[in-house]
Formats: structure tokens, C-alpha cells, sequence
């Protein structure tokens, strides 16, 4: 697990209620995107779209885009929202742009997960495009469902990125 560079400023967060980012996360750079054998980007959704801070951080992957470098690359998608409705399905939308600019493979979930994609007796996040969580103020953890999901999505993704790999 790696994490974008923050772009906002320490009173800009303060004033959000931001949490404090994870000190034992390492911050990525752009560059070692190239090494990875598939890429599952996870991150909360900003208004229905994907936060400034992925955006920016893949604004700064010309150097990987001018020579292909990302092309054929599987890459899946993660997110959470405050609320349901919040956005998960729009926020995959608007950052499939960026794998396609970069002719990477998006590997959906699509509804591989099977009963658990129509359950309605409780909340949850999630849709064919990717697993998520519903995650509120930010006092909600996600449940044994959405876990699940996102247990099947690393596995599928797994699978599929062996495959294209050429391993057995």
C-alpha cells in the first residue's frame, strides 16, 4: 500500500477534519508505477469525481505516458463515500480516463461477486466498477460484506493480471 503526495496544506486539512495521514504509508512517486505487474488504485470520492490529489498525482505521469510505459498494464479501482449515493460509480468513471490515456487494461469486478452485488438488506458500497464502503463522518467501518467484496475484487484482479502476465 503506497500513497499520492498531499497537495493541500496542513491548515487546508485542519480546517476539513482531515485525519492525519499514515506515517508507516510510503508516498509514491510516479515512476514506480512502471515496476508494478497490475495497479489497484483506491480513494474516497470528491463530489462525485476522484480527489485533486490523484489527479494531480497522475498529471505528473507524462513521463510514463510519452513512451507507453503503462500500456497493458491491468489496473482496478476502490472507493469509498460519505453517503450512498454519494458518487462511487461517477468517481470510477472519471478516473477510467486516466488508465485509458495510458492504454491500461481496467479490470472491473463486474458482478464476478455474484449474490453479494444484489444485496439490499443492509448498506453498502461497492458496484461492477469496484468494491467500496459507505464510509459516513468517518466513524463507519466497512461491514463483513463489503470486506468480502473487496477480498474477491484483489483475488479476481489477482488472477487476471497472472494471466496476462504469463504465469500458470
Amino acid at each position: 500500500m503506497l500513497q499520492v503526495p498531499e497537495t493541500l496544506s496542513d491548515e487546508a486539512l485542519a480546517k476539513m477534519g482531515a485525519p492525519p495521514k499514515r506515517d508507516d504509508v510510503p508516498v509514491i512517486s510516479p515512476a514506480e508505477l512502471a515496476d508494478a505487474d497490475g495497479l489497484i488504485f483506491g480513494f474516497p470520492t470528491r463530489f462525485g469525481m476522484m480527489p485533486t490529489q490523484f489527479k494531480a498525482f497522475m498529471d505528473g505521469t507524462s513521463e510514463l505516458w510519452c513512451p507507453q510505459r503503462l500500456a497493458g498494464k491491468p489496473a482496478a479501482l476502490f472507493f469509498s463515500s460519505g453517503c450512498q449515493g454519494g458518487g462511487q460509480e461517477t468517481t470510477a468513471l472519471t478516473a477510467i480516463t486516466q488508465l485509458v490515456h495510458h492504454g491500461m487494461l481496467f479490470v472491473p469486478v463486474g458482478y464476478t461477486f455474484g449474490a453479494g452485488m444484489f444485496e439490499m438488506g443492509q448498506v453498502k458500497g461497492g458496484s461492477p466498477y469496484g468494491c467500496g464502503t459507505i464510509a459516513g463522518d468517518g466513524s463507519r467501518v466497512p461491514t463483513e460484506l463489503e470486506l468480502q467484496q473487496a477480498f474477491h475484487q484483489g483475488k479476481y484482479f489477482a488472477g487476471i493480471a497472472k494471466k496476462l502476465k504469463g504465469s500458470p
